[in-house]
């Protein structure tokens, strides 16, 4: 497995956001090379972890790499953020990374990107076979609001409380292209739906969906990209093991012949929104049931669904420890509305989140000033 972070860069001063992805990512690639890259809008970057078999492996490499570009940020002048969107600025018109992509994104979609500054975590999970892992999804798919749930660190945006958990769960959700993917018959449906969205504009690229469930057009892996950037590394390792668990459970029953659910769209849709208003530890749609129930019975329930996929990879107690975390000080969104109270303002939110984005692992402080010169 492996995981993407997408980060925000914020000025040390007014805590907004500032644009310079390109200059912190070519402080950064002279360590890390092709693990980071800049992202849609210049506000942000993304930092990548190689093929990793568990999660201290994993926890190693995400800390090394966090450090590596906090350093290149702070050599611009600048911090780097774990937050699912901005908590100060990025309201307005936002300067456009250059890729072709994202410079055909804004002539499709025009202005509904151009606030368009979100942040997630995307996890890959080796798979061996294309065929399976568009029919994993399927299995997948009733536990996207769940992560939504799990992970959600996006209460703030732009100087106000959204009073959600998940904005950026929200801010996703008016594309007609984001959020949880169709249930398909195989891989041969799936490229037939994603290539119709692609006909009608919906979508960019039907090779590379942007759905929340996708397996990679190039590499052996399905990547899930439905959650909030967290602040804590801890985090992200442990939901990152618990999706490998889902996968790993997924694909077992796909190759006994288990298709999945046929969970409903509308009903899918309902269960993200609830997620992304009430996160942990509220009460949300259960997609399996179309039952409401509590956040942490929803987490119990599908901690006991892959239990024999975190014991096989011995994840079992990094994915416990998390939930302990989560009873104890909540996900990131409850973090950043505690710290908002504690500090009375946000420019504190942004303080403690700058914090914990570079202060989760032992590695030593990095210094790139004198290799970018």
């Amino acid at each position: 497995m492996g995981v993407e972070e997408e980060h925000l860069l914020v000025h040390p001063g007014s805590r907004a956001v500032a644009p310079a992805g390109t200059r912190v990512v070519a402080r950064a690639a002279v360590l890390l090379g092709e693990l980071v890259c800049g992202e849609f809008t210049e506000y942000q970057i993304e930092v990548k972890t190689p093929p990793c078999p568990g999660p201290a492996q994993l926890r190693q490499d995400l800390i090394r790499a966090r450090s590596v570009v906090a350093a290149a940020a702070q050599a611009e002048g600048l911090r780097l953020c774990a937050s699912g969107t901005p908590v100060i600025g990025g309201t307005g018109p936002a300067e456009i990374g250059d890729h072709p992509r994202y410079r055909a994104g804004m002539e499709q979609y025009r202005t509904m990107l151009e606030d368009f500054v979100v942040c997630a975590f995307h996890t890959h999970v080796q798979v061996a076979d294309r065929e399976a892992a568009a029919l994993v999804g399927n299995h997948l798919r009733p536990w996207l609001p769940l992560l939504v749930a799990l992970s959600a660190n996006s209460p703030f945006h732009g100087g106000r409380d959204t009073g959600y958990a998940s904005w950026r769960a929200v801010v996703r959700g008016r594309f007609p292209c984001l959020g949880p993917p169709p249930y398909v018959e195989s891989l041969e449906h799936y490229q037939q739906l994603a290539t119709a969205m692609e006909e009608s504009e919906a979508m960019l690229d039907a090779t590379l969906p942007f759905w929340d469930i996708r397996p990679h057009p190039r590499l052996p892996t399905l990547e899930i990209r439905a959650m909030d950037v967290p602040p804590d590394a801890d985090d992200t390792v442990a939901l990152a093991a618990l999706v490998r668990a889902l996968v790993v459970t997924a694909t077992a029953l796909v190759l006994r012949g288990d298709p999945g659910p046929r969970t409903s769209g509308e009903l899918l849709r309902a269960a993200y929104w609830r997620a992304a208003r009430d996160g942990w530890p509220g009460a949300g749609v259960d997609a399996l049931t179309g039952r409401i129930l509590p956040t942490p019975v929803q987490a119990r329930r599908l901690v006991d669904h892959v239990r024999p996929a975190l014991e096989e990879h011995g994840d079992a107690d990094t994915v416990m420890a998390f939930l302990r975390r989560l009873a104890t000080r909540g996900t990131g969104a409850q973090q950043q509305r505690a710290s908002a109270a504690r500090h009375r303002g946000l420019t504190g939110v942004v303080d403690d989140l700058v914090t914990l984005t570079d202060g989760a692992g032992p590695a030593a402080p990095v210094s790139l000033r004198q290799e970018a010169r």
